[in-house]
């Protein structure tokens, strides 16, 4: 049985349908990358994983447990904006993600030192134990977003969702996050979903690469129809279809 298990999902949001007949299988611990156009749902589809939203049509299913209604403990979360809170400091960032799994939201005593210490591995796994007492305002924008992943693995979730995680960081913090996050999947095993709009990057993290695109198109009414799921690249050794674009320079749409 898979483990994330998609199945005949749509969503529209009133009368402008955005995705459709969305069907995909995954394994525990597989990375899946998801490109595509503007507009193409990928979004939308990371919010219906993180159960933000509920399809109008079908289900999503993980680890074979009922649909999800609300977001829970077992999914986190990383936007391409550092998704942090700017008056705590970096530990205690770390210490609110945890946070989640109380039922009162806050730690006491012991309890709250465990919580310290805990943060603390987390930060050192991130690179970030130097800067502990530190405010986010204070880090470049690669070590905020080593936080917000810090934050979102301290609820030790089974699914990382990242949406455009180093859309906003410089070529050469995105290469050195790029490291980070393959270091912190091995480690981990979690499984990954991540949306982004680079190709390179999507083969080089993915195991599999899902390419979201509208099949059907209406040029009297560009909104008639949602995107579905229309590649389903292995992406492992690098995968042709990436060394095939990589090294003619096509787009994405010429080459696919």
């Amino acid at each position: 049985m898979s483990f994330v298990a998609v199945t005949d999902v749509f969503q529209s949001y009133g009368q402008r349908p955005i995705i459709e007949r969305i069907n995909v299988a995954v394994d525990e611990g597989e990375f899946i990358s998801i490109v595509g156009a503007s507009g193409c749902g990928k979004s939308t589809f990371l919010r219906l994983l993180l159960a933000q939203e509920r399809p109008l049509r079908g289900e999503i299913r993980i680890d074979g447990a009922p649909p999800a209604q609300e977001p829970g403990l077992e999914r986190g979360i990383v936007f391409q904006r550092y998704s942090v809170f700017p008056h705590m400091t970096v530990r205690e960032n770390v210490v609110a993600g945890e946070c989640f799994r109380k039922p009162w939201g806050r730690f006491f005593g012991a309890e709250r030192k465990a919580a310290r210490a805990r943060a603390d591995e987390t930060l050192d796994r991130c690179g970030l134990d130097h800067v502990a007492e530190q405010y986010p305002a204070t880090l470049s924008g690669g070590m905020q977003q080593r936080l917000a992943i810090g934050q979102a693995l301290a609820a030790k979730p089974r699914i990382l969702l990242l949406d455009e995680p180093f859309g906003a960081l410089d070529p050469g913090t995105r290469l050195s996050m790029h490291d980070f996050l393959q270091d912190l999947r091995t480690e981990t095993g979690m499984t990954v979903f991540m949306v982004t709009h680079d190709l390179e990057e999507a083969f080089k993290l993915g195991d599999r690469v899902l390419v979201f695109d509208k099949p059907r198109w209406d040029p009297h009414d560009p909104n008639a129809y949602g995107a579905t799921i229309t590649y389903d690249f292995d992406a492992r050794d690098g995968g042709i279809p990436f060394q095939r674009l990589r090294e003619t320079g096509m787009t994405i749409a010429e080459g696919l």
